[in-house]
């Protein structure tokens, strides 16, 4: 199976601390933009940024591995060493994380490292690597 790149829109409250954090922070390269929404390359997937006046409320979180996972969230699984840089740069900037980077199910089927953060606006991602990446959809 071929995995192809998806499209998601999410809200956002404020453009220009969107642009800071997916531009800058995370250094997804910006495409097309109105005064209303941006286009972002998300490590080769198109997310976009629509700007809204109301956050939506967030909604409860769910426990998986003895940590609360937020819902809903949505993010990227990232090759091994490309997540180890990512979460050494956020690290760096001294990004505060719903949950620590660390690594899930250790020793286990479905073996990962994972972290999750909110973006300004309260939108929740969560960014995953693999050593095996057959063990993206392993079951018990």
């Amino acid at each position: 199976m071929t995995l192809s790149p998806f499209h998601l829109a999410i809200p956002v409250d404020d453009l220009d601390v969107a642009e800071e954090f997916y531009g800058l922070l995370l250094g997804c390269e910006k495409g097309r933009s109105s005064s209303h929404w941006i286009d972002w390359n998300f490590f080769g997937h198109q997310l976009v940024t629509h700007q809204v006046d109301n956050m939506p409320a967030p909604l409860k979180p769910n426990e998986v591995d003895e940590k609360a996972v937020p819902v809903p969230h949505f993010g990227v699984v990232l090759p091994w060493q490309d997540w180890h840089n990512l979460a050494e740069r956020l690290n760096a900037a001294k990004v505060e994380f719903v949950i620590e980077p660390y690594i899930r199910f250790k020793g286990q089927t479905g073996e990962q490292a994972t972290l999750f953060l909110l973006d300004p606006c309260g939108n929740a991602l969560e960014f995953k690597a693999f050593k095996d990446m057959s063990q993206l959809f392993a079951h018990d």
